[in-house]
C-alpha cells in the first residue's frame, strides 16, 4: 500500500483546481429557499471546461481520447469538485465510461467513450434500486429475446429511483437481474420507448429522477453481462462518493477555521478558546480517518491487490468514516459558526445540505459495520 501520488495524478489535481477555481458554491438559488430543484440542467459551462482540460477522459485509455490514469486520479479530482459543490455528474459519467471500457463490447465502447471524453455525451447510473434499501440490481428484471445462449436483445422492466441528472443524460447505466439471478448492466437511452422519467429532488436541491422501465428493449451489445461488471461499477460509485465527502469536509473545516480565527469574543478570536479548539481538532481527526480509509479502498480498487479481506471490507470501512465523519464535520461547523452558519447569504448551509445528501447516499454507518462484521465472520483473520 503506497499513498504517494504519481506526477500524473498530481497534475490532474492541479488541472482540476484551475478549472474549479472559477466555480462559486452559491451560483444557483439556495436549496433552503427553492421548492424544487435549484437548477434544471447541469453546469454546462463547467462541463465544457472539464472536457477542454481532458478531465472527463482522465481514466479512459488513449484509444478513446483519454489519459489512461487509474481510478485514484478520478477520486482526487472528485475531492476537488466537492470543495465548490460542482453541479456536474463527474462521478457517474466517468465511472460508467470506465465500466464500459473494462467490461463492455468493443463496438459500444468505440461508439460512446470518445464522445464521453469530449463532453458530448453525458452518462449516469441508477444505483439505488426502488427504495435505496435493497440491492439495486433486484429492482429491474432483464429478459433475453431469442436464444437465451445468444440473445438478439433484452427486455427490461422495473424502477430505479434517485438517478442523478437522468433527465439530461444521454445514457443511463441500469443494473438488473436475469432469470438465473445474474447481475447485468444495461445502457439505456432515455428516449427509448417504455422509459418514463419522474422528477425527484435531492436533499441538496439537485435534480434526480425515478426511471421507470416498462418493456424497454435494448440491443444485445447494450447490455453488459460480464461477471462482476455491476459490482465493480457499484464499488467505484461508492468510493467516489467517499471522495466527495472528504473534499466537502476539508472545505467546511477550512471555512470554520477562517471564521473562528476572525470572530472575536471578549477581545480574543474564538479559535483560541479551548472548547472551540478541541471540537475543531476532533473534526480534523475525522478528516484524516476519512482520508486514509478512502485511499485504502481506492488502492484496492485501482490495483486489484489482495488482502486479508475482500476489497468490499475496505470499502465498508471507508463508508463508515465518510458517512459519520462528514455529518460530524458539518454539525460542528454549524455550531461554531453560530447563527451565521444558518444565514442563506453564506454558503455553509449549502455544504450542510450536500453533506446530508452524501450521508444518505452512503447509508448509515451501522449498516456498513454489520456488513464488515459479516465479512470478518466469512474471512477469519489469522
Amino acid at each position: 500500500m503506497d499513498f504517494t501520488f504519481t506526477e500524473e495524478q498530481q497534475a490532474a489535481v492541479e488541472a482540476a483546481r484551475a478549472v474549479f477555481s472559477g466555480v462559486a458554491p452559491d451560483s444557483v438559488p439556495s436549496p433552503a429557499l427553492t421548492p424544487g430543484a435549484v437548477a434544471e440542467d447541469i453546469d454546462r459551462r463547467l462541463w465544457g471546461e472539464l472536457a477542454s482540460s481532458d478531465l472527463l477522459g482522465l481514466t479512459l485509455s488513449e484509444e478513446y481520447g483519454g489519459a489512461g490514469l487509474d481510478p485514484v486520479a478520478l477520486f482526487l479530482v472528485l475531492r476537488e469538485s466537492a470543495k465548490v459543490l460542482a453541479r456536474v455528474p463527474l462521478l457517474e459519467s466517468c465511472a460508467v465510461a470506465m465500466a464500459v471500457e473494462r467490461y463492455g463490447e468493443s463496438g459500444l465502447a468505440a461508439e460512446l467513450l470518445p464522445r464521453a471524453a469530449r463532453g458530448e455525451l453525458v452518462l449516469t447510473a441508477g444505483a439505488n434500486g426502488r427504495t435505496g434499501h435493497d440491492p439495486a440490481e433486484l429492482a429491474v428484471t432483464a429478459r433475453p429475446e431469442g436464444s437465451p445462449a445468444a440473445p438478439s436483445g433484452w427486455v427490461l422492466d422495473g424502477v430505479q429511483s434517485a438517478v442523478p441528472w437522468a433527465q439530461v443524460a444521454d445514457r443511463t447505466a441500469v443494473p438488473a437481474h436475469t432469470g438465473e439471478g445474474r447481475a447485468v448492466l444495461a445502457l439505456v437511452d432515455p428516449t427509448r420507448q417504455g422509459v418514463t422519467l419522474a422528477d425527484q429532488v435531492s436533499t441538496s436541491g439537485e435534480r434526480l429522477a425515478e426511471v421507470r422501465l416498462d418493456g424497454v428493449r435494448v440491443e444485445a451489445r447494450e447490455l453488459i453481462d460480464a461477471p462482476g461488471a455491476w459490482e465493480w461499477l457499484r464499488d467505484l460509485l461508492t468510493t467516489g462518493t467517499c471522495a466527495l465527502a472528504l473534499g466537502l469536509g476539508e472545505r467546511v473545516l477550512a471555512m470554520t477555521a477562517e471564521y473562528t480565527g476572525k470572530r472575536e469574543q471578549f477581545g480574543f478570536p474564538v479559535a483560541t478558546f479551548q472548547a472551540v479548539a478541541v471540537q475543531a481538532a476532533d473534526r480534523y481527526i475525522d478528516l484524516r480517518a476519512m482520508e486514509v480509509t478512502l485511499w485504502q479502498a481506492a488502492w484496492r480498487i485501482s490495483t486489484g491487490a489482495g488482502g486479508p479481506l475482500p476489497a468490499a471490507g475496505d470499502i465498508a470501512v471507508a463508508k463508515i468514516w465518510a458517512s459519520d465523519g462528514v455529518r460530524r464535520i458539518v454539525q460542528t461547523a454549524q455550531h461554531l459558526h453560530g447563527g451565521f452558519g444558518a444565514d442563506t447569504d453564506y454558503p455553509l448551509h449549502r455544504f450542510h445540505a450536500w453533506a446530508k445528501q452524501i450521508e444518505l447516499s452512503l447509508g448509515p454507518a451501522a449498516a456498513h459495520e454489520e456488513a464488515l462484521g459479516d465479512l470478518l465472520a466469512a474471512h477469519p483473520l489469522a
